[in-house]
């Protein structure tokens, strides 16, 4: 049988160390040899004795959180011996690794996998408000190890030497070092007096010193709140109490 599905990009790329690793641009093999941690329903495929447990978030305090404030990964735990693919709706994969002392901020929406040694909790993002259709929350990963995430296309990754503004909707992960707020990007006046809008209302700000991951699309990203008006503002500072963030 002959085909060109059947070349070399397409087999399947084998390596003696156990881990996460790239299958390619939009598939996430982990050579299995223990147990890593996955977004529930990303796994398309696995050879050997693999088992898959339900984690919600990941405890229940992580649990309460999510239902607190909509963000979070669904999880289970993938253990035993063998290989694990998985993809999440043929989105692109990255593959960053933290080192002690790291800490990155991310969507939970983009969090595919990660290995078991990382921590991560579930932070207010510092100066958010109630001001756009943006989340209020992301899961902050700490800790040594690699983490898998996803983005809908190819992303740019920004230094952060000078003021930097991300459309919300865009920004992916982040430096949790960064100094977060949110910035008024129209200008106000008769057009916008008459209901004329560039679609550029506010964006995310960031200083100091660090990287954000933006990606070509401005989808609602899933997982986050959105509020506006005085009730969502008693809402973040109830939240904000009880996270103690």
């Amino acid at each position: 049988m002959r085909s060109e599905l059947f070349n070399a990009d397409n087999l399947e790329k084998e390596s003696a160390q156990p881990g996460l690793r790239l299958q390619n641009s939009k598939l996430l093999k982990a050579e299995l040899n223990g147990e890593f941690m996955a977004r529930v329903g990303s796994m398309v495929a696995y050879q050997g004795q693999v088992q898959f447990e339900a984690l919600g978030s990941g405890g229940i305090g992580k649990f309460l959180k999510q239902k607190l404030t909509g963000e979070g990964v669904p999880l289970m735990r993938v253990r035993g011996h063998g290989d694990v693919f998985l993809a999440e709706n043929a989105a692109d994969i990255h593959l960053i690794d933290l080192e002690q002392g790291d800490a990155l901020s991310i969507n939970g929406a983009n969090v595919l996998a990660f290995d078991s040694s990382l921590n991560y909790d579930i932070k207010m993002v510092q100066g958010a408000g109630m001001m756009s259709n943006a989340g209020l929350f992301n899961c902050v990963f700490t800790g040594h190890g690699r983490i898998a995430v996803t983005t809908k296309g190819t992303p740019v990754v920004l230094s952060v030497d000078q003021p930097t503004y991300v459309d919300p909707q865009a920004a992916i992960c982040w430096s949790a070092n960064l100094q977060t707020g949110y910035h008024r990007a129209e200008q106000l006046g008769l057009g916008t007096l008459l209901g004329r809008t560039t679609g550029e209302r506010f964006t995310m700000s960031f200083a100091g010193q660090g990287f954000v991951v933006v990606q070509p699309s401005e989808e609602p990203p899933g997982g986050r709140m959105a509020g506006t008006g005085s009730g969502g503002q008693q809402q973040e500072g109830i939240l904000g109490n009880i996270f103690g963030n």
